[in-house]
């Protein structure tokens, strides 16, 4: 896997060095999974905090497919 390298936003997330995609999608969930940010009735959805809102273009909660797409945007 190619190694790309995350915007300041996501970087606050998962640090700034270059990692593959898939390492990227751990660290979200990791960090999604610390604080709570997974939606408790539908577990698909993601709800942001202030971070994640940045990384989500504003939109308060965003369902696993639109995050996969949404995050692709702030790798390079």
């Amino acid at each position: 896997m190619k190694a790309l390298t995350p915007s300041d936003e996501l970087a606050e997330i998962v640090g700034a060095k270059p990692l593959p995609r898939t390492e990227v999608v751990k660290k979200l969930w990791a960090y999604i999974k610390k604080n709570g940010l997974q939606d408790k009735k539908n577990k698909r959805n993601i709800n942001a905090d202030e971070k994640l809102g940045k990384v989500f273009g504003g939109k308060k909660t965003v369902n696993m497919f639109q995050m996969t797409s949404l995050v692709s945007k702030h790798l390079k």
